[in-house]
């Protein structure tokens, strides 16, 4: 009788994965996707004051599709950026030679035919083409030749414009932000409702501003209109050439020696030699050269702390004497009020960084980052030096960088406490450097489309844990069954 029980088995365990068989045939199906192979892209970024690669990778099944694109590494290029060797073109190819070395490493040997490999270059560049454009195109040419000396799919070198730049650096962060379409945990893609961040870069030589607006610009110079996965986008952009980090601090320089004969941002204690060509060489320091000067000469310069001294002359950079629009920023460019959150990269955030990490300095509110600022302006060389050991090579322009950041947000940009406290600091977001070099590269390799995704037929997730449960409870219903029966025939026997 047990033999014949026992023989039962086999047709109940058949039965129930017929039933889940059948079930399967009935489930409706939905669009998901199988994970493929890798693809890979390089940028370079050539700002003002140093070269970056980036190295990306994405399923390689997003081509003319869509699906998060991730940094799989970097490497900085030593030295200057590619605008420092005007004088020396070569070395600017040369330059690169370290870093796309490591590309080779970086991207599988099977992958480098197939690897799009761009070079961009920001307001380092843009600021040399108009001084010395046969100085330019050397650069250009000099880097072009090293770039084709490698395996990969070089695709150019160009000059960005500042337009460029602010909107690419808008596409990446809310790309990475998944701001623009995000793919769920049960395998569909959906527009998030939060909308989008505004984006501001500060680098070396420029810095932008950009962000969603609703109505049209009233310069059509400061608009820009994207379509992307089938979402229709104005925005509003600017760059400020020669409002960059680096430039900045120079243009102040030249303004300590004209008007004070020390330099009231520098902390005292602090002095050094000052060459007057380093100063005055600079486009952005065009209006404010002397009427005779000896490039070769050196000047001795000392700082004094005085962060009120130091606030006027940061002040005396922006310009609000003119607006030819209903509403401007400064120097007579037109800007909407600023609305959302913003993110702010490069410069802004280690000026930022600093202010909070270093100096252990509160700046989650407009009053406060000003009081951050005067705070570090106060200090005197030997105080800081105590205070962050080990930075001794930019230390002393932190009280600059950081009245320069206070007055381009509050004064400049026009954000009060209620807006400032929807700007974030980031260098990062989803374990990717935000800058304009991803955006560009989304853009040159069409990974973003105009268009929603389309997709193909796959059974949904959540179908597949009904499926289990079914088949799972079947099966224990089987044994269930089973083990009565075997009871019932001991019991059989027993009488």
């Amino acid at each position: 009788m047990a033999g014949k029980v026992l023989s039962l088995l086999p047709p109940l365990l058949l039965a129930a994965a017929g039933l889940a068989g059948l079930l399967l045939l009935c489930v409706p199906t939905r669009d998901i996707r199988e994970p493929p192979a890798l693809k890979y892209g390089i940028i370079l970024d050539a700002g003002s004051s140093h070269t970056s690669m980036f190295v990306y990778k994405w399923p390689a099944d997003k081509e003319n599709d869509t699906g998060i694109v991730g940094q799989h590494s970097s490497c900085d290029v030593p030295g200057g950026g590619i605008s420092s060797y005007a004088d020396n073109p070569p070395g600017a190819g040369q330059s690169l030679v370290e870093c796309l070395e490591q590309a080779l490493r970086d991207v599988p040997k099977e992958r480098h035919v197939g690897t799009p490999l761009y070079l961009g270059a920001t307001a380092g560049m843009r600021l040399l083409n108009l001084t010395n454009p046969e100085a330019s195109a050397s650069v250009l040419a000099a880097v072009t030749h090293t770039l084709t000396q490698y395996p990969f799919d070089f695709r150019g070198a160009r000059i960005l414009s500042g337009q460029d730049e602010g909107v690419f650096g808008w596409v990446t962060a809310n790309y990475l932000l998944e701001n623009f379409i995000k793919y769920g945990w049960v395998g569909r893609w959906f527009r998030p409702r939060r909308g989008t961040l505004g984006a501001m870069d500060l680098g070396g030589a420029s810095t932008q501003i950009t962000f969603e607006m609703t109505r049209p610009a009233e310069d059509r110079a400061n608009e820009v209109r994207l379509r992307l996965y089938g979402q229709n986008y104005r925005v509003y952009t600017h760059s400020f050439l020669c409002y960059g980090r680096d430039q900045v601090l120079r243009r102040l320089l030249a303004s300590a020696l004209q008007t004070h004969g020390f330099h009231p941002c520098w902390p005292r204690g602090f002095s050094t030699q000052v060459l007057l060509g380093d100063v005055y060489q600079s486009p952005c320091t065009e209006a404010q050269w002397p009427r005779a000067f000896n490039s070769s000469a050196r000047v001795s310069l000392s700082g004094s702390s005085d962060p009120h001294l130091c606030r006027d002359l940061v002040s005396g950079l922006f310009s609000f004497s003119s607006c030819p629009f209903s509403r401007c920023s400064f120097n007579g460019v037109f800007q909407p009020p600023v609305a959302g959150n913003f993110i702010a990269f490069s410069a802004f955030f280690y000026t930022v960084d600093f202010l909070r990490t270093s100096m252990g300095l509160s700046v989650a509110t407009l009053q406060q980052l000003e009081a951050a600022s005067v705070n570090v302006c106060n200090q005197t060389w030997a105080q800081l030096q105590a205070r962050v050991p080990g930075q001794r090579a930019h230390l002393a322009d932190y009280c600059a960088g950081a009245m320069f950041v206070q007055q381009l947000l509050s004064r400049g940009y026009g954000f009060d406490e209620r807006t400032f406290g929807g700007v974030t600091f980031q260098k990062q977001a989803a374990d990717t450097a935000v800058g304009w070099a991803l955006g560009y590269m989304l853009n040159l390799t069409n990974l973003i489309p105009a268009d929603p995704p389309g997709l193909r037929k796959g059974t949904d997730f959540s179908s597949w844990v009904v499926l289990l449960l079914i088949f799972a409870s079947a099966l224990l219903a089987s044994l269930v069954l089973l083990l009565q029966q075997v009871h019932s025939a001991k019991l059989s026997s027993t009488i």
